[in-house]
């Protein structure tokens, strides 16, 4: 009998940044069980959102493009895939496939209902375009137009509820991919359950050395509500992880964990994220797969992006990888082979909006680099961020301006020439891909306005 295809649970919190965890080093948050979980898997310690906002990555999780591609470039504009999607691709490989939680790549409306040739392939549906209210959270089941609402904070009943369909489908002749999209720790922060909250007091909070001390007391709240939010998902993650192994199926199951982006939380004096310092583009990527020929668990610095997501998980299931994908295959680097990371990772934000945009910041348009160790970034007028992370992991001393980075300078400028030649990226003004698309904007943030 032919050996059943591993089952895949792709599990991403919104907004959560790679420095907000305990094995990353964060003093501060409580997360035992995804700790735990690190030392089992591959943790890619290098990832990257390349355009580090809500609906880009998604549409790049979901299409293994690039924004420019897809078209998902700002926030509450519809995808409509050039290509096959994910679910498409592993239902074409037998899989069933499920998607519970946050969806927002559908527009139209955060909290209307999604009909199913709207849904890129995803058979099970628990669903909502978007919503932060995680206390009183709507959804629609599967085919059904009646809003419904998840019982108390929203991602612990989406857990319990992919559990449910872990529990189903455990047994059954065909593998199982499920995307468990939760909302939190994405703002508001002060929402998470009490006893969560009751973990954290912004005075005991230590700051990162990079946020203002003007900043420092809207910071510590914003962080003590973040990091119960972090500590729920956490024991949601465990619960996860329990019910694999309580079905037997966890050996035979790829776990990804991983988020759409980061949050700024006060570093650098800025909020939210689509900035390229690392707070906003630097995520977690935890990938467990015991079952896999030559499983070692390990470190890795190879520099994986979101579209790159899709070919990976596609490879590591012995499944092909459409044409229309264009992120890398990291299967074979999870196997043990080489990294295929070209050394960098392409930062783009097409069109700044919201809190990112010129009217409420100094959001701008800008393409870089994230290499293993330096980051390099340029506006429209031409070179604006260079750091060395290694000797300043909080980009304190932008060096752009410093003779003894000169060299350095012109080589990540040439590397940022040829992957934007590579990518066909011409790094026009943000309008002009506005108009490309034929988006209307909200002129005062500069973005697509949308309806609850």
């Amino acid at each position: 009998m032919k050996k059943k295809r591993p089952n895949i649970i792709f599990v991403f919190g919104d907004q959560w940044r790679q420095q907000a965890l305990g094995y990353t080093g964060d003093p501060n948050v409580l997360t035992p069980h995804l700790d735990a979980f690190a030392s089992e898997s591959v943790n890619f310690s290098h990832a990257v959102a390349g355009c580090p906002v809500c609906t880009p990555a998604r549409a790049c999780f979901l299409t293994g493009q690039r924004p420019l591609t897809h078209g998902l470039f700002v926030n509450d504009v519809p995808l409509h895939p050039k290509g096959t999607s994910i679910a498409e691709a592993f239902a074409s490989g037998g899989y069933d496939t499920a998607y519970i939680g946050k969806w927002h790549v559908n527009a139209g409306g955060r909290t209307r209902y999604i009909p199913k040739e709207r849904r890129l392939g995803f058979d099970y549906w628990k669903v909502l375009e978007c919503t932060h209210d995680y206390n009183h959270s709507a959804y629609y089941a599967n085919d059904s137009e009646e809003m419904l609402y998840w019982e108390g904070y929203d991602a612990e009943a989406q857990t319990a509820d992919a559990e449910a369909y872990i529990r189903d489908h455990a047994e059954s002749e065909a593998p199982f991919f499920m995307m468990l999209s939760w909302g939190p720790p994405h703002a508001p922060y002060e929402t998470a359950p009490e006893r969560y909250k009751a973990l954290y007091t912004p005075d005991s909070i230590k700051l990162r050395p990079n946020v203002p001390e003007q900043a420092a007391p809207e910071a510590r709240e914003w962080l003590a509500g973040y990091y119960a939010h972090c500590s729920a998902l956490d024991d949601c993650m465990a619960s996860l992880l329990r019910t694999l192994d309580a079905c037997g199926i966890a050996e035979d199951t790829i776990v990804l964990f991983t988020s759409d982006h980061g949050d700024m939380l006060g570093s650098h004096g800025r909020t939210k994220k689509q900035q390229p310092w690392d707070e906003s583009i630097r995520v977690p990527f935890l990938l467990r797969y015991p079952n896999l020929e030559g499983w070692q668990p390990r470190e890795t610095d190879a520099l994986i992006n979101t579209q790159d997501v899709m070919p990976t998980l596609l490879g590591l299931c012995g499944l092909p990888v459409p044409e229309c994908v264009e992120g890398v295959d990291f299967s074979g680097h999870i196997r043990g082979g080489d990294n295929p990371d070209g050394d960098a990772v392409l930062l783009t934000c097409p069109h700044p909006f919201g809190q990112w945009s010129s009217t409420h910041h100094d959001g701008r348009e800008y393409r870089g680099l994230r290499t293993r160790r330096y980051t390099y970034v340029r506006d429209l007028s031409g070179p604006w961020l260079l750091y060395d992370n290694e000797t300043d992991p909080f980009q304190l001393q932008n060096q752009i301006a410093n003779p003894d980075f000169a060299a350095i300078r012109a080589e990540l400028e040439a590397a940022l020439q040829r992957k934007l030649e590579a990518e066909n990226d011409q790094f026009l003004p943000g309008m002009e891909y506005i108009e490309q698309w034929g988006y209307i904007l909200d002129k005062e943030n500069l973005t697509v306005p949308y309806e609850d």
